[in-house]
């Protein structure tokens, strides 16, 4: 989880360097240091945002799996039952 949120959040101070790239200014201007963390902020929020809405979808996704099985199952054993009644 923690990987994630500092990706994003490096991402966020890199987004920040090549705003200053572009716009062809210092990288460590005294006066605009402060929007490093900011950016950084931003991008870390994102990546617990991103973090949260990944453990959704896969508990959706093994709840989901879980109840595909759990038909299987019946549908074997009802199968296994039909085979189990033709041969008596």
């Amino acid at each position: 989880m923690v990987s994630r949120i500092v990706f994003w959040g490096g991402f966020g101070v890199a987004v920040r360097l090549w705003q200053l790239g572009l716009e062809m200014r210092p990288f460590f201007n005294r006066g605009s240091l402060w929007a490093y963390p900011v950016f950084a902020g931003v991008g870390s929020s994102f990546g617990y945002w991103i973090q949260g809405v990944d453990e959704r979808q896969q508990a959706m996704l093994e709840e989901r799996k879980n109840i595909i099985l759990e038909k299987r199952a019946r549908r074997a054993a009802r199968e296994g039952d039909k085979i189990a009644a033709e041969n008596a």
